[in-house]
């Protein structure tokens, strides 16, 4: 699971995948530690989207960007367009939906 840590590792990342979708997180935070082994499962079970580990605590500036104000937080970007972000822990089966629709 490739982590990325600031805003240049964050636009090569965009620049080279049209598919990508992005966990918010805090290695304190409980609910991101329920979500990391889901994440990692949807991470080796789909192969057409680029899942990525972003900790707020380390790449602030992206945190910033993207305007986390909670965690966790998954956004899905699409074509280097924010087309979901959600808050808060969710299933698998959740994070699978919102790929499938937003990505086929």
């Amino acid at each position: 699971m490739q982590h990325i840590n600031n805003k240049a590792e964050f636009e090569q990342l965009i620049k080279e995948n049209n598919n990508v979708v992005i966990d918010f997180y805090a290695t304190w935070c409980g609910p991101c530690k329920m979500l990391a082994p889901i994440i990692e499962q949807v991470a080796n079970e789909v192969s057409h989207v680029k899942i990525v580990k972003v900790d707020v605590d380390v790449a602030g500036d992206l945190a910033e960007l993207f305007g986390i104000t909670s965690i966790p937080t998954v956004v899905y970007i699409k074509n280097q367009k924010l087309e979901l972000r959600e808050l808060g822990f969710k299933p698998k089966t959740a994070i699978l939906d919102n790929i499938n629709k937003i990505f086929g």
